[in-house]
């Protein structure tokens, strides 16, 4: 007697295998059969007739380390799919942490990772300080769906350092030992693995560099060397090469980064994305992977499924007209107001004979991209896409802003303030600024069907104002699938991150496995357009997205999902790694 049976579907594994018609059978939160299962009871079947069933999503890219103290559901990937996340991404997190040092984190998340700190500060309940005390406040509660912790390089900095933990300054011995121990203690306590930042873009709310961002090798290897003698735990990388810095510096950092690796011993994957400054720096960057590899070392490029942008709009974080004097000092009014005052043709006029103020700088996390984005805005909106009811994240440059400037005779600046008043200033426009140097999505494909890709990337709880991707996985399966082949992307999505992380008890759906699983009727598997709602604590506002499609999902043997809708039942749960308990 199994407690659920899926029946009639169309089954993808996660092993790579061909697709089969057949059930699943789950009993005790793991699968007890596949295959022709006729004839043999269930507690209760779902029908997956139509549908296809797959291994639930390994998202291993998220920064739900805030939400995950307030919200035990993680949304939206909960609802996209996700069975398992990792947090604690890019070097950025709230544990460890002084007492009376909350506020420093709250402002380099703000920044960083663009999460309304009032949200922060109002929604996170504190009251740890190590990240084993972390751990152990997120394992109190059941959650949808299981999340995994990294320890964070800047929170780690500060925690040592105090106030000297500024970018540029240089670790003592005594400081890089003391960093060395608080990550082998977190890593103990069943942390996945240790994660740093080192990107120019990335700014703390009041503007100032992040605090490990130009940290130097002897601190990345003397912190790398907290996993030596464990058989658990992953490094996580982003780096923009320092590119700002001059094309001759990439050796270097790509160096530091492999150093890091080799004194950790453990797997290492770093950010790769297509930049326009220099389109090809990726293949520079897998082919030091590769490098590195044929030394015996596992390093893997994280890599997207799609472009990697931003969506602007009224309500968004960001729009190109927010440094024009006459919209500031309209832009604390109410939508509706807004929207009324943009539409009167003297306040459009005025607005489109200005010139933009300065909008990064000191005392805003607006990165330096911004101004210079801003300053070539003719450019730019060749790559600015009016987003539509159903998102398309691959749009044909015929579509862009500029070319419906072009169309009607007028400037490109008007037809973007044109475009943002459609749909009473709801409207948003997709700008993607990595990947899509061409136009296409041809260099994400080479990416992924690389054999050192890793897919990631999605940075769901992040840039809640400007980027909805959480949506990344549901997305590779829509969408590289049919490209690709399901049962190569599944895999990738499934299997492939499962075991980078460490976990092998999910990833595939074969017996024994953890029963995290979906049923999906990929034909109608759609992405809806992300809608801004104001859910966070503080009366914070996010952009969120839903799909079309998934019939089910399924955490250890349990629905928590169906139809689109969570059914409140949560058998989620911190896991940790190396069998701390």
């Amino acid at each position: 007697m199994f407690e659920l049976k899926i029946t009639g579907g169309t089954i993808v594994d996660g092993t790579g295998r061909a697709a089969f018609e057949g059930d699943v059978a789950i009993a005790d939160g793991r699968i007890a059969a596949v295959g022709d299962l006729r004839g043999q009871a269930a507690d209760r079947t779902i029908d997956a007739a139509g549908a296809h069933v797959l291994p639930g999503f390994v998202d291993i890219h998220t920064h739900y380390d805030g939400q995950a103290t307030w919200d035990v559901d993680l949304l939206p990937s909960s609802l996209l799919g996700v069975t398992t996340c990792v947090m604690g991404s890019c070097g950025v997190g709230f544990a460890p942490v002084k007492k009376g040092e909350e506020q420093r984190l709250v402002e380099l998340m703000e920044g960083v990772e663009d999460i309304p700190g009032a949200a922060l500060a109002e929604g996170i309940p504190w009251g740890w300080e190590s990240v084993g005390d972390y751990l152990d406040f997120l394992a109190k509660d059941p959650r949808a769906i299981d999340v995994l912790v990294q320890v964070p390089h800047d929170p780690v900095r500060m925690y040592v350092m105090g106030e000297r933990a500024v970018a540029g300054e240089r670790a003592t011995d005594d400081d890089i030992e003391a960093m060395r121990r608080v990550v082998r203690a977190a890593l103990e306590a069943g942390a996945a693995g240790f994660s740093t930042g080192r990107s120019d873009n990335h700014r703390t709310a009041k503007g100032a560099e992040t605090p490990a961002s130009e940290c130097d090798l002897r601190e990345l290897v003397g912190i790398a060397r907290a996993f030596e003698g464990l058989r658990h735990g992953v490094v996580q990388a982003v780096s923009d090469f320092d590119m700002a810095r001059g094309p001759d510096r990439f050796d270097g950092e790509l160096a530091l980064l492999v150093a890091m690796a080799e004194a950790a011993g453990r797997p290492m994957s770093i950010s790769t994305m297509q930049r326009d400054a220099e389109p090809g720096q990726w293949k520079r960057i897998f082919a030091g992977v590769e490098a590195a590899t044929a030394r015996g070392l596992d390093l893997r490029c994280q890599v997207a499924a799609r472009g990697i942008g931003v969506l602007l709009g009224l309500e968004a974080t960001f729009h190109p007209f927010m440094g024009f004097p006459t919209y500031k000092s309209l832009a604390a009014l109410p939508l509706p107001e807004r929207v009324a005052m943009l539409r009167r043709p003297e306040v459009r006029a005025a607005i489109l004979a200005e010139k933009t103020d300065k909008l990064a700088g000191d005392g805003t996390p607006i990165p330096p991209l911004a101004d210079v984005l801003l300053a070539n805005i003719e450019k730019v909106a060749m790559r600015m896409f009016p987003l539509g009811a159903r998102p398309d994240y691959e749009p044909k440059l015929m579509d862009c802003i500029a070319g419906r400037a072009a169309r009607t005779g007028g400037s490109v600046l008007a037809a973007i303030y044109d475009a943002l008043l459609e749909e009473e200033g709801k409207a948003l426009l997709y700008f993607p600024i990595y990947n899509y140097a061409s136009m296409n999505l041809d260099t994400v494909r080479e990416m992924l069907v690389h054999p050192r890709a890793l897919v990631g990337l999605g940075d769901a709880g992040a840039h809640v104002g400007t980027v909805c991707d959480a949506s990344m996985p549901a997305f590779l399966v829509q969408h590289w699938g049919p490209r690709l082949g399901l049962p190569r992307v599944v895999r990738m999505q499934t299997h492939d991150t499962a075991r980078f992380i460490g976990l092998h008890d999910r990833g595939t759906l074969e017996v024994g496995m953890r029963a995290d699983l979906n049923v999906i009727e990929l034909p109608r598997l759609t992405l809806q357009r992300p809608e801004l709602v104001r859910d966070l604590p503080a009366g914070g506002k996010r952009l969120f997205q839903r799909a079309e499609g998934f019939l089910a999902t399924l955490v250890g043997g349990a629905v928590i999902a169906e139809q689109g809708a969570l059914t409140g039942v949560r058998p989620g749960r911190l896991v940790r790694m190396g069998g701390a308990s």
